[in-house]
């Protein structure tokens, strides 16, 4: 896996988190204007192709939504606060840069000034709890199953 620079790197790893060439290409530090072309031209590459694809495999191994929930959950809003506080709506290229994930919806009252909602981390939390605990009981099942089936395939016999 070897991709020309960190730059291409970045791209690889916005590309393969995303599956959005200009957005991975403008995360991935391109000019706006240039990002589309740049990240096709990086997609011609056999070595990119190949550092997406172990990317992507390595990202299919962990839980996207139990991720997303705890991004939710415990990440950080200072970028949010940023843009609240701002004296001037920041530039594109500087908003692009901006992790809002946690941001549910953005408008400009009247007075002028912004209003930001955000996602309930309590929420979050909870559907965290619900997964894990899905988990768990869908483990016990699992063992109990194998724990019957082991004995049956033991010679015992269970009555009725």
């Amino acid at each position: 896996m070897s991709v020309c620079n960190s730059k291409s790197f970045d791209f690889c790893c916005h590309y393969a988190m995303l599956g959005d060439v200009m957005e991975a290409g403008v995360k991935a530090g391109f000019d706006r204007n240039n990002a589309l072309m740049e990240g096709i031209k990086l997609l011609e590459s056999a070595d990119c192709r190949q550092t997406i694809s172990h990317l992507k495999n390595i990202l299919s191994k962990s839980d996207d939504v139990s991720a997303g929930l705890k991004r939710l959950a415990f990440g950080n809003c200072t970028d949010a606060i940023y843009l609240i506080f701002a004296d001037e709506l920041p530039p594109p290229d500087v908003i692009s840069k901006l992790d809002l994930f946690s941001v549910s919806e953005i408008k400009r009252v009247k007075g002028g000034g912004v209003e930001i909602k955000f996602f309930d981390r309590l929420k979050a939390l909870e559907k965290l709890y619900e997964m894990e605990n899905s988990f768990s009981e869908r483990d016990k099942a699992t063992d109990l199953i194998k724990a019957l089936s082991d004995s049956v395939g033991e010679g015992e016999v269970i009555d009725d």
